[in-house]
């Protein structure tokens, strides 16, 4: 972030983790986020409607679809009894998401094993406590730790087979049984077009934060045929994508 400050940049554009850097680095650069959390209270705004500052961007709040993503993967695997959560700690959005999830799976008498991973090998030894534990599914959370893990996650989840719910699509087109959650590709097309107003001279304090209303529920038919899993008829319905 210094460099680019240094460089001068016109606008700088990022995920949450870069958009906190950058606004720890300057109050003058105009700064684009695309973020998953809450940008109010990770800090990065003062409210949506009227950002303040030299930074505004696009929400696809990921925690806040916890509950309907359990939702999802119980219909998909309505024999397990014991639903496996795996958790990046460090990541800002993992609270408000893990309490989605606990709060889901309280309300309808789930039981639910969440463990952290901060490591490759906690990621390994997760997967150990959950194959010991007999999860029956897995639920993938939310960070940027997981998105450069996934083929480790992928092949894990494949591995012991575990039907695995992801937030992004494109863990579903490698391999994972499905998704769900807002479009991640939508919300940086929107960032971008915030961007390149930015650039013709509007000001991020004159821009409201957008809340990226694209929702992609994505399944994978062979995976779910390796699992021995059969859909229902209801989800294919549901589903803005069949990977076949």
């Amino acid at each position: 972030m210094a460099e680019l400050i240094h460089r001068p940049v016109a606008v700088i554009a990022g995920n949450l983790i870069s958009a906190l850097a950058a606004k720890a680095a300057t109050k003058t650069v105009p700064i684009v986020f695309a973020a998953g959390g809450d940008p109010v209270r990770d800090g990065l705004v003062a409210s949506l409607n009227r950002p303040g500052g030299n930074v505004t961007g696009v929400n696809f709040f990921v925690g806040e679809v916890g509950a309907k993503r359990l939702d999802l993967l119980r219909q998909l695997v309505p024999k397990a009894t014991t639903i496996a959560m795996l958790v990046e700690p460090n990541h800002p959005s993992t609270e408000a998401e893990r309490g989605d999830v606990q709060a889901a799976a309280l309300a309808i008498g789930q039981q639910l094993i969440i463990l952290d991973a901060r490591s490759v090998r906690d990621i390994e030894t997760a997967f150990a406590t959950f194959v010991q534990r007999e999860a029956g599914a897995l639920f993938v959370g939310t960070g940027p730790f997981f998105l450069s893990n996934r083929e480790r996650v992928l092949a894990l989840a494949a591995r012991h087979g575990l039907p695995a719910s992801y937030i992004a699509r494109d863990a579903v087109a490698k391999g994972g049984l499905m998704s769900y959650g807002t479009s991640i590709r939508d919300a940086y097309r929107q960032a971008g077009i915030y961007a390149g107003r930015i650039l013709k001279g509007e000001k991020p304090a004159d821009l409201p934060v957008m809340r990226s209303t694209k929702f992609e529920f994505v399944l994978n038919l062979k995976t779910a045929k390796t699992l021995g899993l059969e859909i229902p008829p209801s989800l294919l319905a549901l589903a803005d994508e069949v990977i076949e």
